[in-house]
């Protein structure tokens, strides 16, 4: 019984899709990891990659299967399921509605923030901190 899973049903959800997200990481490593290997100048660089990569992923899904295994972390995995089901998630209606008072809000801060800048960069202009010719304020009037 060595293979066998900790509370199997529960919390499969965020067990598989852990797993997908550690087993994708993975494969950009051993990709990454092929590719630094590629500088190597040996007569057997074929096999040192498939040795060093298959090692890597048979090493990660093994970790993987302790970790989502192991009593602690699986419990808290479940109990994450559990309240995310508890979430009252917004409707369409709501999410454009905040969607658009968050855009529109960002716009604002930035026209804020716009103004600010040019309005400290003429003060600066004109108690000669900042030695620069500020035209953008003399654009904008004229």
């Amino acid at each position: 019984m060595a293979f066998a899973i900790y509370k199997p049903g529960q919390g499969k959800w965020t067990r598989l899709l852990t797993a997908i997200g550690a087993g994708l990481l993975t494969l950009y490593m051993v990709y990454w990891l092929m590719g630094e290997l590629s500088g190597l100048h040996s007569a057997n660089i074929g096999t040192i990659k498939m040795v060093v990569g298959v090692g890597l992923i048979v090493a990660v899904a093994a970790l993987l299967w302790y970790l989502l295994n192991k009593p602690r972390i699986v419990d808290f995995m479940i109990a994450t399921e559990a309240e995310m089901r508890k979430v009252n998630w917004p409707s369409q209606r709501e999410l454009f509605g905040s969607t658009w008072v968050v855009v529109c809000g960002t716009f604002m801060m930035a026209a804020l923030i716009f103004v600010l800048d040019i309005a400290f960069a003429e003060f600066f202009v004109i108690i000669h901190i900042l030695d620069a010719d500020v035209s953008i304020l003399k654009g904008l009037l004229g």
